[in-house]
C-alpha cells in the first residue's frame, strides 16, 4: 500500500550528521540519567527517535533509517499504516478501556481472529485474552497443566517463549532464569531440527524422526526422566533461537505423536505469526492444528495485546477467573488487531511476502557464495536468516563479526539486528509492506558490510 499520506521517507537512508548526532546524543543521555541501564537496543542503536514512517524511521537530529527491525517484529505492516492508525482513531472516540464487557470491536475482532485460525481451531474454539507474548504463553502451560491434571512440559532447545514469570523455563537461553533467580521448574527440553548445529549426527531427512521418537520416549516410557508429560510447547519457525525454518515434516511429526498420547500441541505464533512468514500463521505451511496457539507482537501494531486460542472442550474445565488481568483485551489493540487481520486476509500483502522474501534470501545466497564466513542462509517469508561463523569448516561462531556487521549498517543507515544461540544470526525482518527498492537498498548496504568486515 503506497499513497501520497503514507509510505516510507523516499530518500532514505539520509545521514546528515555522525551517527548517533548531537541532539541523540543528548537525549540518551537524560535517559540513561533517569531509565534502567539494563537496557540493551538503545545499545545498538544508538538514536533519539523523532517520528517514522512506513519502513523508515527519523532520529531528532534529521537522520533517516531503513528499518529492518519492525520493534522485533511488532510494526509488521508499517509504521503508521493508515488502516491501522484510522481504527486506532476511532476507537480513541468510543472506548479506551472496558473489562470484559462486549463491545462492537471486540466481538468484530473475535470474529476476524477466528476466520484466520488453524482448520482445527476455527469454530471450534475460545479465545482467552491476555496482555504480553510471554503472558499469552505462560497461560498457555497454566492451561495445558490444567486441563491434564500433568505437569511437566516439553520446550526446545534454542526456543524462546518469553523471560517473565513461570514461562522464563520455556526458554531456553539460562542466563534469563539467572537474572530472575529461577531454576528450571517441570520443563524438559530436546532439540529442535536445526540442521546447521544439529547435535546429533543424523542425515538432514531423519532430524525430525529422530526428534520424533525423543519425544515419544519422553511420553510414553515412565522411566525417561521427567514425569508425566502435561504439553509441549514449540515455535513453527525458531525466532530469537536463529531463524531457523525446520524440515516440513517436523511439525506432523510432533503433531502426530501428541494427538496419539493425549497431549496438548501448544503453537507459539507470537513472532511467527500475523503474516511474518509469508502466511498469516507459519503453520499454515504445513497444515498443522495446534491444542493451543500463542499471538502477539504485530497483532496490535504497537498496542500491548496478545491471546491464546485454544480447543472448545478445554473452556469446560476451567473455573471463573482462571486467568485474570485488568488490561487484557485493550480495545485499542483490539482495534488494530481487526484492522490488521482484515488487511492480511484481503490483500496481496502476503503473496508479496513470499516472493519478495524469495528475492532477498536469493541475494544473501548470493552473497554467500562470495564469503566464506557466511555460514548459511535460510529463512521463509521476511523471516530471514543469515549466520555468520569465524570458521567455516568448524562453524564457529561469529559472534563479533555479526556484531560489526550490524554497527557497520547502523552508521550507514540500516536497523537490522541479531539471533540465534550465539548472537550470530542477522535477520530480516522488515515490516511486510516494505517497498521492494528500498528492501534492496538496504540489502546492499549489508553487501558493503560484508565486504567491510572479511
Amino acid at each position: 500500500m503506497k499513497s501520497a499520506e503514507w509510505g516510507s521517507y523516499e530518500d532514505a537512508p539520509r545521514l546528515v550528521t555522525d551517527v548517533p548526532g548531537p541532539e541523540s546524543l543528548k537525549m540518551l543521555a537524560d535517559q540513561d540519567r533517569y531509565e534502567t541501564a539494563s537496557r540493551t537496543y538503545t545499545s545498538v542503536f544508538k538514536i533519539g527517535v523523532s517520528r517514522a514512517r512506513g519502513s523508515t524511521i527519523e532520529d531528532v537530529d534529521g537522520n533517516r533509517f531503513i528499518d529492518f527491525f519492525s520493534g522485533v517484529s511488532v510494526i509488521n505492516l508499517g509504521h503508521g499504516f493508515p488502516p491501522v492508525r484510522n481504527a486506532i482513531r476511532d476507537q480513541l472516540d468510543r472506548v479506551v478501556h472496558i473489562n470484559e464487557m462486549p463491545t462492537e470491536t471486540r466481538m468484530n475482532f473475535l470474529k476476524a481472529f477466528n476466520s484466520t485460525l488453524p482448520a482445527g481451531l476455527k469454530d471450534r474454539s475460545k479465545t482467552m485474552f491476555t496482555v504480553t507474548g510471554a503472558e499469552a504463553c505462560e497461560t498457555a502451560i497454566e492451561l495445558a497443566r490444567h486441563v491434564t491434571g500433568r505437569k511437566t512440559i516439553v520446550a526446545f532447545s534454542g526456543s524462546y517463549h518469553g523471560v517473565s514469570g513461570e514461562i522464563i523455563s520455556a526458554t531456553s537461553n539460562p542466563h534469563y532464569r539467572g537474572y530472575a533467580g529461577i531454576g528450571l521448574r517441570d520443563i524438559a527440553y530436546i532439540p529442535y531440527p536445526y540442521a546447521y548445529r544439529f547435535p546429533f549426527h543424523v542425515k538432514k531427512e531423519d532430524m525430525s524422526a529422530y526428534v520424533g521418537d525423543m519425544l515419544r520416549h519422553m511420553i510414553s516410557d515412565p522411566y525417561a526422566g521427567p514425569g508425566e508429560i502435561g504439553g509441549v510447547i514449540v515455535e513453527p519457525i525458531q525466532g530469537e533461537g536463529g531463524y531457523v525454518v525446520p524440515p516440513d515434516d517436523f511439525l506432523p511429526a510432533i503433531r502426530e505423536i501428541t494427538q496419539e498420547h493425549d497431549v496438548p500441541l501448544i503453537l507459539d505464533e507470537v513472532q511467527s505469526g500475523v503474516g511474518r512468514s509469508g502466511k498469516i500463521w507459519a503453520s499454515e505451511y504445513t497444515k498443522v492444528s495446534p491444542d493451543i496457539m500463542c499471538v502477539s507482537k504485530s497483532i496490535g501494531e504497537g498496542i500491548p495485546i496478545s491471546m491464546i486460542a485454544y480447543r472448545n472442550e478445554y473452556d469446560e474445565k476451567l473455573p471463573p477467573g482462571f486467568h485474570l488481568g485488568t488490561y487484557r483485551g485493550n480495545p485499542l489493540g483490539m482495534a488494530a488487531g481487526n484492522a490488521t487481520l482484515n488487511y492480511l486476509r484481503d490483500s496481496s500483502v502476503l503473496q508479496n511476502v513470499r516472493s519478495n522474501g524469495s528475492h532477498i534470501l536469493k541475494r544473501l545466497e548470493e552473497f554467500a557464495q562470495d564469503n566464506s564466513y557466511i555460514g548459511e542462509v535460510r529463512g521463509r517469508g521476511y523471516m530471514i536468516a543469515m549466520e555468520m561463523v569465524d570458521d567455516p569448516a568448524t562453524k564457529k561462531p561469529g559472534t563479533r563479526r555479526a556484531a560489526r556487521i550490524k554497527e557497520y549498517m547502523f552508521r550507514h543507515g540500516v536497523l537490522m539486528h541479531t539471533c540465534g544461540h550465539y548472537s550470530n544470526v542477522l535477520r530480516f525482518m522488515a515490516p511486510l509492506t516494505i517497498e521492494p527498492d528500498l528492501a534492496d537498498r538496504g540489502i546492499d548496504i549489508l553487501g558493503d558490510a560484508l565486504k567491510e568486515v572479511q
